[in-house]
């Protein structure tokens, strides 16, 4: 196989095909992303919490936590209003609950919820808008005290469902 390489005369074809596997189109990243070239511009408004039980810097962080990765992943310039994408919505739930109840009726963990609400629009193909709900948890031992653990946990649930926004909205899996 290496003496195929060597041969000067198929180096050519090898850089042309791997140039156009890669360029074609100008819709597919690296980052899995299948934007349309048209597409330049994405608008991504902050999610305001609505959850029966507040946290308070949860906004911030998701809102964040969003349009760092649409940053880092796409080409799109972030704008405040009239996107070519949209996304908008709101948290809609926060809140812990015990599970793996053991014989002795204690929970053995606790489980963190987040729940948001997005409605994701393209002004350029329609078709790609939805609305949805989006919900995600992370269990925790039972004996760590909640207010210790938050920070963490949030983080760990921000990026589950930053990765599920993103996936649904332009990546089309």
């Amino acid at each position: 196989m290496s003496r195929f390489f060597k041969n000067s005369f198929w180096a050519p074809f090898f850089g042309i095909l791997l140039f156009l596997c890669t360029t074609s189109c100008g819709i597919y990243s690296f980052t899995g992303a299948s934007i349309s070239p048209e597409v330049k511009t994405i608008a991504i408004k902050y999610f305001p919490n609505h959850a029966s039980l507040v946290q308070p810097s949860l906004s911030q962080l998701f809102t964040q936590a969003l349009r760092d990765r649409f940053a880092a992943q796409t080409n799109l310039t972030q704008v405040d209003n009239a996107g070519d994408l949209t996304i908008e919505g709101e948290i809609t739930g926060y809140g812990t609950q015990p599970v793996a109840i053991q014989s002795n009726e204690i929970a053995a963990l606790n489980r963190l919820t987040i729940t948001v609400k997005v409605k994701f629009t393209n002004t350029k193909e329609p078709v790609q808008d939805f609305e949805t709900t989006f919900s995600r948890y992370f269990d925790y031992d039972s004996h760590q005290n909640l207010p210790a653990v938050e920070e963490d946990l949030i983080k760990q649930i921000n990026e589950m469902l930053v990765d599920d926004i993103f996936n649904k909205s332009v990546v089309n899996w």
